[in-house]
């Protein structure tokens, strides 16, 4: 029943579609849908949380492989345009136009929330007047457009002067502006928490209202912030650059070996910067962007080499459901994870009841944590998997 269940997914990918790139696709929304929907905060696997601030863990690779992903995507889909002789205006309007709705679902996300068992509770204060400006969809809205703009109107090696721009550029920011501290004190080159650059810039253009880390000090920053959305860019076009290699050079196994091989380069090339500047998620530093996208390339072969040579497939079919609708999968496990704190039973709410009351006596803090982490992750691919099979696909 299931490899039958499998393989009519397959049968139903496009023949023009890259397998695994719509594969690893699917994996790394799943993979950002468990670790953000634990059991409780408290109880999580080292490798489902964040590195503290300097560091790497797996959930560390999620977002920039994701964006990654995103810098091949826009090779394939503008080539596909233009062969069907969409004009270059049109495609770069298009994208605006998905630009502006990916942020609109990014503030969706934000406002949507009721806390009922507050009878004081105020959404327009708590809600609306501190709304969060900058988080996950709106980084991809505008690393979108950038990195759009670029492979339509920058020839390759012009996108790598870009791509190389960017990291020193931020780098040059980062280490020798100076900026002040509140008590008067002028410091640069600083990458700690709530006290770099990148932090004193959101804090000033945004308010520590509006970010994520409101409570941070000296400065309020949020981890999608506005300067280090930069170096965010330069992930996308290392992944353009991938997808102009991967257009020209039609050889599977020669495009494997080279994506090694760059892989490698990368990462040792971004171990080796970590000493100038550390490896942070948060800040996306240069040497965050060299690691992540050599990562991101290895993944990338490792499933072109079981997909597309070895031949190796039923098992990826669960992956292609979520990969095919990444954004309602995102916005539906956006939604019902809200939804089930905002459903109040007794002093809890309906998350509460479900990891408290079934699943940690059952199974411990830790694991019973995990299982409503992969239960979550199991319902809604029952979901998905309803869309895929409608044909409902959700395109921003």
């Amino acid at each position: 029943m299931l490899p039958n269940h499998c393989q009519t997914i397959l049968n139903k990918l496009p023949s023009h579609r890259l397998l695994a790139l719509d594969v690893l696709r699917g994996i790394t929304i799943a993979a950002m849908i468990l670790v953000n929907n634990p059991g409780s905060w408290s109880y999580m696997y080292w490798p489902l949380k964040h590195a503290h601030w300097h560091g790497l863990t797996p959930t560390d690779l999620i977002f920039p492989f994701f964006i990654f992903i995103v810098g091949i995507s826009i090779t394939l889909s503008v080539s596909a345009m233009r062969a069907k002789g969409v004009s270059q205006y049109s495609i770069l309007k298009s994208g605006m136009i998905r630009t502006v709705k990916l942020i609109a679902l990014g503030w969706f996300l934000a406002l949507f929330y009721y806390n009922f068992r507050d009878p004081n509770f105020s959404w327009v204060d708590e809600r609306l007047l501190g709304i969060r400006v900058m988080g996950v969809l709106q980084r991809i809205g505008l690393v979108y457009i950038i990195a759009l703009t670029c492979y339509l109107y920058l020839k390759p090696k012009h996108i790598t002067f870009t791509f190389v721009s960017l990291l020193t550029g931020y780098s040059a920011l980062m280490m020798y502006t100076p900026y002040s501290l509140p008590n008067g004190e002028i410091v640069q080159g600083l990458w700690l928490y709530g006290n770099n650059l990148s932090a004193w810039f959101d804090n000033l253009l945004l308010g520590a209202k509006h970010v994520y880390y409101g409570n941070a000090q000296p400065f309020a920053f949020d981890p999608e912030g506005l300067l280090s959305t930069l170096p965010a860019i330069a992930t996308a076009l290392s992944g353009v650059l991938c997808g102009f290699y991967l257009r020209a050079e039609k050889n599977l196994n020669k495009q494997i070996k080279v994506f090694i091989i760059v892989a490698m380069v990368a990462i040792i090339c971004g171990y080796s910067l970590s000493s100038i500047t550390p490896i942070n998620k948060a800040l996306w530093t240069p040497s965050y962007v060299m690691i992540s996208s050599g990562l991101a390339m290895l993944c990338y072969a490792l499933c072109s080499y079981i997909l597309d040579i070895r031949k190796i497939r039923l098992w990826s079919a669960p992956f292609l459901v979520f990969g095919a609708n990444a954004i309602l999968f995102f916005m539906f496990a956006g939604v019902s994870a809200r939804i089930l704190i905002m459903i109040p039973i007794g002093d809890s709410n309906l998350k509460g009841v479900i990891y408290t009351n079934l699943l940690q006596p059952m199974m411990g803090n830790y694991l019973g944590s995990f299982a409503f982490s992969l239960l979550f992750l199991l319902i809604s691919y029952l979901v998905m998997f309803a869309c895929y099979k409608r044909g409902i696909f959700w395109k921003v």
